[in-house]
């Protein structure tokens, strides 16, 4: 059986073309095409073939394609030509009855969070597979066990980094929220998907001769299965009998340009100014002005939204080029992606499929924070479920490569995009996915240093005493201008020092990243500035002050504050790592932190009873040596922009032997604000005024 769809790409002026199918002895001639311009698509697609084939597939003869076009009244030329083979690849079995119409059975399906199954009737063969799903926002678990999370905004970009981190085989988050599908590479190249080829397959057709030039493709598809060779077999039933409509249909396509990255430098500088072009049909889009300056790895955030008549306008192209001060821009890479072959495909890849099911009041809260979010109907979780049990294409975000006609086989770089099509004989959509990308946000870090503890002598003084005159410095990494030192706290002959000095850090953070932006100009006669990224560093320094020779480094002290080491609440607990803490402070923090709080809590009350001192100290010790013969257990990490305050001992270390030695304890007390909290409430560096949340005194 052969679906002849239809004839795309054809160059120059064709009167109707007709398409010759050439197979062994026999020859199958489509219907011509009246009108090029209006629709390209054969008047009638399925056609039937029947001869003897060998068994063995090297002697399959192949198909011969001859494409012609009318020259005169009763004259036609040779347009083109193709020969297509390996023909075992179409091979199939009968088709039968059941599988054209159903069997109409019910199915059994276990839905997720339900005690027992639910019977459904699910759809297998979708004739029209389009529906009214848009991209949602995240929805909220139900079973959310981390309160800190909830406060967390949650928009596209909070997906789409999770999802990112659950690539990732470290990650300590679970997979069982709302997530979208990222691949590695064009959505034609995943396996699962059959190349979105399922439906009809390009067959590309070139002039005769020495020099083969392109001239259009056919597209199409072939079915070869045996038949029944008795005189009184009934015929089987035949493929292709479920097509979609074969005129050309009016579709709203939007274009999601998330960001690209490896992208191939086209300045001098070794870097590039992207911006994104597309390009549908007739219809431009992409501003020129709208570039990313001084960079290889863009985040563009952009949605184009055009209207296009597939197949007339089917083949999508997105051009990443290089703005350059001077006309003409320099063109990095581009990709071309064929929107019929989403269209038609059984796979539904013309809009991904979510992944759970939920509704949202519009608006926002009170707070600011985005509405929230509910579960929805189970009859419609039911069915979106069903859905992605049918191999339909989930949302997702493929990565394509750019290819450039000046450098071609080689690949520019990468862009990571997703493109939704809705035919608009389904009613108007729902509206776009807002993947704006997130602007950096003012915070203001204060850091209080209180006291030092245990540093090490640097200088001996006239009475032959070990000494040092101390003093810290400290700055945010990436930002070495904003570097600032406290007083000095001279002669500590035993390695203590008091300072109560406030650093301030004002900064920007992305926290979907977990980033901090920070924008510079890299050279005096640079014309954009250059957008770096950065984790969220404090690094501080203890320094022995000398007159003569330069300063001595005592030791170093690296937070961040994404992931900041719980302090010790005294200096004698503060130690450079959980092995050197006591035995009996081992099994305590591998605990978590309501467990602690309430053993905390049954001990008071016990140790009331003088009489059961002794057993409880018993019991610990055995216990400890049970529990403790592991490593002990790393304590769990806060982080500061949703702890927003912290005070304790941190250990200052310095590099020897290939390790890390303890050189000293600093006692700080570190405050995160917003800033316009920062801007209601503010503060001086050092002891200088206002001298407040909290006041500093002398030491």
């Amino acid at each position: 059986q052969v679906l002849a769809w239809g004839l795309r790409g054809l160059r120059g002026a064709v009167r109707e073309p007709r398409l010759e199918l050439q197979w062994g002895e026999q020859s199958l001639w489509t219907p011509p095409i009246q009108d090029m311009a209006t629709n390209p698509n054969f008047p009638s697609n399925a056609f039937l073939l029947t001869l003897a084939l060998p068994e063995e597939e090297r002697f399959v003869p192949p198909i011969r394609l001859r494409l012609w076009h009318r020259a005169g009244a009763e004259r036609r030329l040779l347009l083109g030509q193709a020969s297509v083979r390996e023909l075992g690849r179409y091979r199939c079995p009968p088709p039968r009855q059941e599988q054209l119409l159903g069997n109409g059975s019910d199915t059994v399906v276990s839905m997720p969070g339900t005690a027992r199954p639910i019977p459904a009737r699910p759809w297998c063969h979708l004739s029209h597979p389009w529906c009214h799903l848009s991209h949602p926002c995240l929805s909220l678990d139900e079973d959310e066990d981390d309160e800190e999370e909830e406060e967390e905004e949650r928009d596209w970009w909070s997906k789409f980094y999770a999802s990112m981190e659950d690539k990732d085989p470290k990650s300590p988050w679970a997979t069982n929220g709302d997530r979208l599908k990222i691949y590695g590479c064009e959505l034609e190249a995943v396996p699962e998907f059959e190349g979105l080829q399922d439906f009809c397959q390009t067959f590309p057709l070139s002039k005769p001769g020495r020099a083969p030039e392109p001239v259009g493709s056919f597209k199409g598809l072939f079915r070869i299965y045996p038949v029944p060779e008795g005189a009184g077999a009934a015929p089987a039933p035949r493929c292709f009998q479920r097509l979609p409509p074969r005129r050309p249909q009016p579709c709203l396509v939007r274009v999601y340009i998330v960001r690209a990255f490896d992208l191939s430098p086209r300045d001098v500088t070794g870097l590039s100014d992207p911006y994104v072009r597309v390009v549908l049909g007739k219809k431009t889009l992409g501003q020129r002005d709208q570039y990313v300056p001084n960079t290889l790895e863009p985040v563009f955030g952009r949605m184009f939204e055009l209207t296009a008549t597939i197949p007339l306008e089917k083949d999508l192209r997105v051009t990443i080029m290089d703005h350059d001060k001077v006309p003409p821009d320099q063109e990095i890479g581009s990709t071309t992606i064929d929107l019929e072959d989403r269209l038609l495909s059984h796979h539904r890849a013309h809009c991904g499929l979510p992944t759970l099911y939920h509704t949202c009041w519009v608006g926002v809260t009170e707070r600011g924070h985005p509405p929230p979010r509910h579960a929805g109907a189970p009859r419609e979780r039911l069915a979106l479920h069903v859905l992605n049990l049918c191999e339909l294409v989930p949302e997702h975000l493929e990565t394509r490569g750019l290819q450039s006609r000046a450098r071609p086989g080689l690949e520019q770089g990468k862009v990571q995009m997703w493109v939704d099509i809705f035919p608009t004989s389904l009613g108007p959509p729902g509206p776009p996915v807002n993947i704006d990308p997130r602007k950096a946000e003012g915070y203001e870090l204060r850091c209080v240093v209180w006291n030092v503890r245990d540093t090490d002598p640097g200088d001996v003084n006239l009475l032959g005493q070990r000494m040092s005159d101390i003093y810290v410095s400290g700055w945010l990494d990436g930002l070495p201008e904003q570097r600032q030192h406290t007083d000095i706290h001279y002669r500590s002959l035993d390695g203590r020092g008091a300072f109560n000095w406030r650093f301030v850090f004002p900064f920007e953070f992305l926290a979907a990243e977990k980033l901090c932006a920070i924008r510079r100009k890299e050279h005096v006669w640079s014309l954009d500035e250059t957008l770096l990224k950065v984790p969220p560093k404090l690094i501080l320094q203890v320094w022995d002050n000398d007159k003569f020779k330069a300063d001595d480094l005592l030791g170093i002290l690296e937070l961040e504050l994404t992931r900041l080491p719980r302090p010790a609440r005294s200096a004698r607990l503060c130690r450079a790592s959980p092995s050197d803490l006591p035995w009996f402070s081992w099994p305590w923090l591998s605990l978590p932190r309501f467990c602690r709080a309430r053993l905390s809590r049954a001990w008071l009350s016990l140790a009331r009873l003088s009489w059961l001192w002794l057993p409880l100290a018993r019991l610990s010790r055995r216990l400890s040596r049970r529990w403790c013969r592991a490593p002990a257990l790393q304590r769990s990490s806060l982080n500061l922009f949703r702890r927003r305050r912290a005070r304790g001992w941190w250990p200052c270390t310095m590099h020897e032997d290939g390790g890390q030695r303890l050189s000293g304890k600093l006692e700080l007390s570190l405050e995160l604000l917003s800033a316009q909290e920062a801007e209601e409430r503010p503060v001086g560096k050092g002891r200088e005024e206002p001298n407040k949340h909290p006041t500093l005194p002398e030491p």
